[in-house]
């Protein structure tokens, strides 16, 4: 195949694929369609809302503790049993006189034993079980702050891994689009060599140009295939050859707020905070149940119990029977445990201390993150309005440098660097929005209200990528306003 058939064939794929770049979806529902498959198909989601489940049944737990307990037993079984009573006195009504040092002997060997019993216990005061039951609510918030946390994280993995497509996508768009810019080139230089216009070193140069500007299509195509596997594994969709919409327009959203009032909410609704913060109080409350006032316990308790046992022995055929019941209060004091109490309350209230100083250190974390992320949408928006003009002033530098180049002002490779500026300065564009968009959404997450709303307010500003075949990329006018 010639030089011209190699051209012409090159610029048929680019047509083909930038000719069939079509949306996923079409409406701009596409974030929240992929949000719905990340829920129905991740495990750790699923994993984290069983988790969710099990600790919220630490609740009834918790109430349990003071509910009555009944509980009842029975034993059979073969059963020897000896008595030997010496020094009784015997007395019985009638004719009897008392005797005095009387001796009294049982036997049964291997007789059949039955018992069974019933007893009941209703707990009336207990310092170890009400900090058991308080340990066990403060677990079940704890469970519930987990399941709102995966539930936030999950929502901003999807966003990322969305919009990590979308940039890819989009570097490969621009690429693809210089590559077909250096193939119109390359023929024309050759068309002008061969005429006499331009020396044989334009050539070689626009030839350099396309040998990289190729390497930079496979970079950019092996890396919107990894990040198009990384979006499949967490939603079970196929992305192969599908193109996402991105923030190409619209309003992208300021911070609502001034950093002040950032990290007060921030201060006192971050969810890693406040699990933090009951880390610490369970803590405590593990270390109370071991304490001094936390060993006695009052116990309403009834009992009724009943044992036969039916045999012979060295006396003859034989029974005995016992039947007794009681109804009373129980009272528990534990007197020596041989320091294992006292080294139990040591230890936790170690982990109370420490669970409190990692509170600390986790509040002064989110909030230095409340400040990046709060600067990140400030500052970005300033960026965004900037590139915006960068990418204006680049688009008229390519038609100066174009125009120049047809009257001979400007070289091939003049115009090549023209258009290869502006192909960057658009990626910057478009990834500063991103970055805008994504900063607005960690703000809502380190103040925990983060939601799906939030997903749903960004598909508004998502549309089908541009398709220029052949023309200078062109940003839309600046659109940032105040998000409400």
């Amino acid at each position: 195949m010639n030089s011209s058939m190699l051209t012409l064939h090159r610029m048929a794929n680019i047509l083909v694929f930038l000719g069939s770049m079509t949306p996923l979806m079409g409406h701009a529902g596409d974030l929240m369609t992929i949000w719905q498959a990340v829920v129905s198909h991740d495990l750790s989601y699923q994993a984290s809302e069983a988790g969710y489940r099990a600790g919220q049944t630490q609740k009834e737990q918790a109430s349990a503790l003071w509910r009555p307990t009944v509980q009842v037993a029975g034993t059979a079984g073969r059963m020897s049993s000896q008595s030997q009573i010496d020094g009784a006195q015997f007395s019985a009504p009638g004719a009897f006189p008392v005797t005095n040092n009387a001796n009294f002997n049982t036997s049964i060997n291997g007789g059949i034993l039955q018992r069974w019993s019933l007893q009941a216990r209703q707990p009336l005061l207990s310092g170890d079980r009400l900090a058991q039951g308080q340990e066990l609510d403060l677990k079940a918030q704890m469970a519930e702050l987990n399941w709102v946390k995966t539930h936030q994280e999950l929502l901003l993995k999807t966003a990322r891994y969305y919009f990590s497509v979308v940039l890819a996508q989009e570097s490969l768009r621009v690429t693809l689009q210089q590559q077909q810019a250096v193939e119109q080139a390359l023929a024309e230089v050759n068309r002008r060599f061969q005429l006499g216009d331009v020396p044989v070193t334009d050539t070689h140069e626009v030839q350099a140009r396309r040998e990289a500007v190729a390497a930079q299509v496979l970079a950019a195509q092996a890396d919107l295939t990894i990040k198009r596997q990384a979006l499949s594994d967490i939603t079970g969709m196929d992305f192969e050859q599908k193109i996402l919409m991105g923030p190409y327009a619209g309003v992208i959203p300021d911070a609502g707020a001034p950093l002040k009032e950032w990290l007060t909410e921030v201060g006192n609704q971050n969810i890693d905070w406040q699990t933090k913060m009951l880390e610490a109080e369970v803590a405590r409350k593990e270390a109370k149940r071991y304490g001094v006032l936390a060993s006695p316990s009052v116990d309403l308790v009834g009992e009724v119990e009943s044992d036969h046992l039916s045999g012979s022995g060295d006396y003859g055929a034989a029974s005995n029977s016992m039947r007794s019941s009681l109804v009373g209060v129980q009272v528990t004091i534990p007197l020596y445990s041989g320091g294992l109490r006292s080294a139990h309350h040591d230890e936790k209230s170690y982990q109370a201390h420490q669970a409190e100083i990692e509170a600390d250190r986790w509040h002064q974390q989110v909030l230095l993150e409340t400040r990046q992320s709060w600067l990140g949408v400030s500052t970005g928006i300033q960026r965004v309005e900037a590139l915006n003009q960068a990418v204006h002033a680049s688009d008229e530098r390519v038609a100066a440098t174009r125009l120049g180049q047809r009257v001979g002002d400007r070289s091939t490779l003049d115009l090549l660097n023209a258009q290869s500026d502006a192909a960057s300065l658009h990626l910057s564009w478009l990834q500063a929005r991103i970055d805008v968009v994504l900063n607005r959404l960690q703000l809502a997450a380190l103040s925990g209200h983060l939601a799906e709303t939030d997903l749903m307010a960004i598909d508004q500003l998502l549309s089908v990528p541009p398709v220029e075949v052949g023309e200078p990329i062109r940003s839309p006018s600046p659109n940032i306003i105040p998000h409400p």
